[in-house]
């Protein structure tokens, strides 16, 4: 099929989809639909996860969960987003098939920095119930919080209620969190931070849906699929997951998400730390061996037998004996079918970023854990020794990267500085506390592990490291 000349087409907008078209389409009237719902930190991952729950919901006929997006800073998205009266194509992707849905959610989208006084106007609004958040882990601090205080004093000021206020980002403990973060920066009020704390709910919250970065070739099939040009298509999963706590100003939202496929439940730590410590763990680990390979992509990864057994290792052997989250094995199963599917193009280098903030989260944990068991740390020793290589910026051919990170530039000169010195880089990246925490740095079992493996690296390669681990392959 010869691909369509994007330049040539309409639009899409509202007026646009009045006729009949061979994708799945909003079945309610938009112009019935409210805005609800302040989304805070607009992207890819909200509008594939859950800008479509909320469409789900407006689907069932609830006209209350509309969403106004809001970019946090940069100001295309948003701005391609008004121009299309807020609709864009997610093709929906499992390893049998590809399916397109527009999604009709997004009825407004602002840019934080550039119109905070809207944003803070949607916080106070008298039909805005929830807020929810996409910042990543290095958004929550206190321009986060100050903005967030601002529209929630608006709001008392105007005599309305609480909101439910919903971080949806890789944080343990992430309603308490930000629940935390905002009366903190509300104390120059006291009456305000008390309200903050009582009237309003922060329930704790885990989401999980791969969606890769959108690029020029989603922008091509939307066309191909809808016959018009779509400037925000993107793709993802067929799989998606959203735990709650139940936690709301008003308790009815739980039933109201359960019925389109949201877990409520009392508890989300089980959730939580099973998806951060088994895929997201896993994700990064990936992701570095496979920037060091020089290899693209999550699935080209885990299609190689080697990387494969040692991602089903990591999470067996070594992650999965201090998890509670029922049915651990086949979840574990659906996480590497999930790696494996060809059509999420999920690149290594997208998931290697900001790496100083998520190895703590995501990796931590399950060495201290092995450690005190008495376990096996092989894994997370050579991934350690993995990321250790990735900051030298280039791959095992020569060919250079970009490290896209808070520390990047003190890291990778650090690594630089001692490369022909396996045990004083082990040494110095080990003491940065922010990433391994004041036990790991000191203990002699982790420290000796990772410098063997980075010692078989770098005079051998990963490929070698990886066969080493796992010799009877």
């Amino acid at each position: 099929m010869q691909p369509l000349n994007q330049a040539t087409l309409t639009q899409l907008t509202d007026s646009a989809l009045a006729t009949p078209s061979p994708v799945q389409l909003p079945r309610y009237r938009r112009t019935d639909a409210r805005v609800g719902v302040v989304h805070l930190g607009l992207g890819a991952f909200h509008r594939a996860h859950q800008a479509m729950v909320f469409d789900a919901l407006l689907q069932r006929g609830d006209p209350r969960w509309g969403v106004l997006g809001v970019a946090m800073r940069t100001t295309e998205l948003a701005d391609a987003l008004t121009a299309q009266d807020g609709l864009y194509a997610v093709q929906v992707a499992s390893r049998e098939a590809l399916r397109w849905q527009v999604v009709g959610s997004v009825l407004q989208a602002c840019v934080a920095a550039r119109e905070p006084a809207q944003v803070v106007a949607a916080m106070a609004a008298p039909g805005t119930r929830w807020v929810t958040l996409t910042v990543t882990e290095k958004g929550y601090g206190p321009a986060l919080a100050a903005l967030l205080v601002q529209g929630l004093a608006a709001r008392r000021a105007a005599g309305l209620g609480g909101l439910t206020i919903a971080s949806c980002d890789n944080l343990s403990d992430n309603g308490r969190k930000l629940q935390q973060l905002c009366v903190d920066a509300a104390q120059h009020d006291a009456a305000l931070a008390q309200w903050i704390d009582t009237a309003c709910a922060f329930p704790n919250s885990m989401v999980d849906r791969i969606v890769p970065a959108a690029t020029a070739q989603h922008r091509s099939d939307a066309a191909q699929a809808l016959g018009l040009a779509d400037a925000c298509a993107l793709g993802t999963e067929e799989f998606w997951e959203w735990v709650i706590e139940r936690r709301f100003v008003d308790d009815a939202d739980g039933d109201a998400l359960a019925a389109v496929g949201v877990q409520v439940v009392a508890d989300v730590k089980p959730f939580e730390e099973a998806k951060l410590r088994m895929l997201n763990g896993s994700h990064t680990a990936i992701a570095l061996i496979g920037a060091v390979l020089g290899v693209p992509t999550v699935a080209d990864c885990i299609a190689r037998p080697d990387i494969h057994r040692f991602v089903r290792s990591l999470m067996t052997e070594v992650v999965m004996p201090h998890l509670q989250r029922p049915g651990l094995p086949a979840y574990r199963d659906a996480l590497l079918a999930r790696f494996a599917n060809p059509e999420l193009r999920h690149k290594v280098h997208q998931i290697a970023t900001d790496s100083s903030l998520k190895i703590p989260l995501r990796w931590q944990a399950t060495v201290l854990a092995q450690l005190a068991a008495n376990g096996s740390i092989e894994p997370l020793a050579l991934a350690a020794a993995v990321w250790m290589r990735y900051l030298l910026g280039a791959d095992e051919q020569g060919q250079a990267y970009a490290i896209s990170d808070p520390l990047g530039q003190a890291l990778q000169a650090t690594a630089q500085r001692r490369r022909d010195d396996v045990a004083g880089t082990v040494r110095a990246l080990l003491a940065v506390s922010s990433i391994w925490g004041e036990v790991l740095p000191h203990d002699v079992r982790w420290t000796a592990r990772v410098e063997h493996w980075l010692q078989v690296i770098r005079r051998q390669g990963v490929a070698a490291a990886l066969a080493q681990l796992h010799p009877s392959d």
